[in-house]
Formats: structure tokens, sequence, C-alpha cells
């Protein structure tokens, strides 16, 4: 069976998948954000999910420049969203990195934090979840070369516990490696 290889618009800092088919990414996998039911056929991604998509070859991306469309490959893509994207670059390795492992990754812009992330099966559905459907941490990355104030850090954990998840904080090194940091609330 052939794995189908969707096309997508630049549009700003997002990536529009134009056609009713495209709500299949989103169901099977979770990528994107499926638009209201004025426009049921189009399914926006994010730069980082979009880049993502790009690489494993599952995504076309055209820019519109001018009257004409211009192709971007994951290169062209991945140094646009570096230059529109605040931290992009830590951002997408740990995108990936998650990804990979299994995981499914979403936007964390809602609980001021980069990404959220949920256990591996979990299929996003709107209404009542049950207990494992829910987000189980909240990620932030950063490079190792960033600094972060301990205020900074306690308000993410604090965010963190009122909605039930764990603080992840993503250091990503030189290499593109990335390690991971459970930071946890201790009350004596």
């Amino acid at each position: 069976m052939v794995e189908k290889i969707y096309e997508g618009e630049l549009l700003e800092n997002r990536v529009i998948i134009w056609g009713t088919d495209s709500a299949g990414l989103y169901d099977e996998s979770g990528y994107g954000k499926p638009q209201p039911e004025e426009t049921p056929d189009r399914l926006e991604l994010e730069l980082v999910e979009a880049t993502y998509l790009v690489e494993k070859g599952k995504l076309k991306v055209v820019k519109k420049d001018g009257s004409k469309k211009k192709k971007l490959d994951f290169k062209g893509i991945f140094e646009l969203s570096i230059k529109t994207v605040n931290l992009f670059q830590p951002s997408y390795y740990v995108y990936r990195d998650l990804r990979e492992r299994g995981y499914l990754v979403k936007t964390g812009f809602k609980f001021g934090t980069v990404f959220r992330v949920y256990e591996r099966g979990v299929k996003l559905i709107r209404g009542p979840k049950a207990p494992h459907e829910h987000t189980k941490w909240i990620v932030q990355p950063v490079s190792e070369e960033s600094a972060f104030s301990l205020p900074e850090m306690s308000r993410a954990v604090r965010l963190a516990h009122n909605i039930r998840a764990t603080l992840v904080w993503a250091v990503v090194d030189k290499e593109s490696d990335v390690t991971f940091y459970n930071v946890q609330r201790l009350t004596p």
C-alpha cells in the first residue's frame, strides 16, 4: 500500500492542507487542527508539524511567490521556520524526538508552554475524556546555552500541577540530542 503524500500551502506561519481527505491526517495521527464547520475541507498545521512531515516525506509544502508557487524542501521550511518562530530549532528537535517515540504532541500555547504531550495511543477527541486521554506532560524545550530564571520554572511547575500534568524541561545540546528532565514540586 502506497502511503499518501499530502500537499500544503504556507500561509504566514501555518501550513494549510486543503481537501476533504486532510482530516485523515488528524484522525489517524493527531497532526494539525481541523477547522470549524465553515471550512471542513481544511487542516491547519503548525510549522513544527509541517517541518516534521516534510522531513518524513509525508508532506510537500508550497509557498506562493507572487503568481508562482515555490516548493519548500526540508532545509527550506526548516530555515524559514527558524526565522519565523522563536526557539524553533530546539523545539523542532524535541518535537521530532517525542513523535519518533510514539507520543502525540500538540502545541501547548493555551497552557503557557511550547508543547503538551499525550500518552502513546491516545486519539484526540472533543468533550469528556477518560483520565488517560488528558495531557500527561507539558514540555518546555530549551537550548543547553539558554538561561532561565527560577521564578519562570516555578510558574511552569505550578501550571503543570494545576492541570494535573507533569512539567518536562527538554534540553537540546549542540549535537541536537535531547535530554528530558521531569520537574516537580515537592511539598514537605
